[in-house]
C-alpha cells in the first residue's frame, strides 16, 4: 500500500517537472518509470535537453519554480548549474536530468535505463505571435 501511494506522488511530481520543461521548451522529454525495476535509486528520471547553455539554465529553473509553487519543495541536490552542460535536479523519487543536445546524445541515458518504461512527452503547442496590420 505505501509503495503504490509512494508511486502516485511521484508520479504527480513528475508531471509537474515535465509542465515546468515544457515552460522553457525543453527538447525530446522522456518520463523513465525506474519503480518497477529492483533496487533502483529513484521511482523516475526525467530527461530532456535544450539548444543552448542559457536554454538549460533556464529548463532548470523553471522546473525549480514549478515544483516550489506547486508542492513547496526545493531539490535536495543540484549540480551542473557552473556550466550547464548537464544539469541534475534530484527530488529523491524523481531525478531530472537537463542536458544541452551533444552531451545528452554521449552519455544516453535512456540506453542506459533501457529497462525502464519510458514515455515519450508530446510537445506543448506554443501560441504564435501574429501580426496585426492595420487597415
Amino acid at each position: 500500500m505505501a509503495k503504490h501511494k509512494k508511486s502516485e506522488t511521484s508520479g504527480m511530481l513528475a508531471d509537474i517537472i515535465v509542465k515546468g520543461m515544457q515552460e522553457k521548451l525543453g527538447i525530446d522529454i522522456v518520463k523513465l518509470n525506474l519503480s518497477g525495476i529492483p533496487n533502483s535509486i529513484t521511482d523516475y528520471f526525467i530527461i530532456c535537453h535544450g539548444s543552448s547553455r542559457s536554454q538549460v539554465d533556464a529548463i532548470a529553473d523553471s522546473v525549480q519554480a514549478e515544483v516550489k509553487k506547486a508542492v513547496g519543495l526545493n531539490p535536495s541536490h543540484k549540480e551542473g548549474f557552473e556550466n550547464c552542460e548537464w544539469v541534475l535536479l534530484d527530488y529523491f523519487d524523481v531525478v531530472v536530468h537537463i542536458f544541452q543536445a551533444e552531451y545528452r546524445s554521449f552519455y544516453q541515458l535512456e540506453k542506459l535505463w533501457a529497462d525502464a518504461p519510458r514515455e515519450d512527452v508530446a510537445i506543448i503547442n506554443v501560441p504564435t505571435k501574429t501580426k496585426v496590420t492595420k487597415k
